[in-house]
């Protein structure tokens, strides 16, 4: 597999952690006015709120995300330099979530984000889903609002 590919695949990759970050922090908002119950799982709040802790740490550290720094490794390893001789997967990638401003506006932007992540945990607590029946419960709740601001 050439250096190339492998660059696109951290790439992809990388844009996986950036859906799942954002959309996640979305899915939290919508799943508990719609009474989503995958929302309040222990497993997917914890992953989710570590994702927005160490991406904020990093930005606080003025460290770039691993990904980033993998990803430009490979790219150097395959001989790319010019803006031209990129894939089309990064072109499109690489157009969607790279910014270019300096890391103190990242630092900001991710703590804000963080802050809202914590406030939906406390807000909207994750709960344990063992059971049918607890899942059946926890529709009936969010019909009844008990989750919804």
């Amino acid at each position: 597999m050439s250096f190339t590919v492998l660059a696109d695949v951290v790439l992809v990759l990388h844009f996986a952690v950036v859906l799942f970050v954002a959309g996640g922090m979305l899915a939290i908002a919508l799943g508990v006015k719609l009474g989503w119950i995958w929302v309040h799982g222990w497993l997917f709040r914890l992953t989710h709120v570590a994702a927005v802790g160490i991406i904020t740490l990093q930005a606080w550290l003025g460290q770039h995300c691993p990904l980033t720094i993998l990803e430009g490794w490979l790219r150097t390893q395959a001989g790319e330099q010019s803006f031209y001789e990129v894939s089309f997967v990064q072109y499109w990638l690489e157009t969607i979530i790279y910014f270019q401003a300096p890391l103190w506006v990242f630092a900001i932007g991710y703590t804000l984000f963080g802050l809202l992540v914590i406030l939906a945990w406390w807000r909207f607590p994750p709960k344990l889903l063992q059971s049918k029946k607890l899942l059946t419960n926890g529709e009936d709740d969010a019909r009844n609002n008990n989750f919804s601001p």
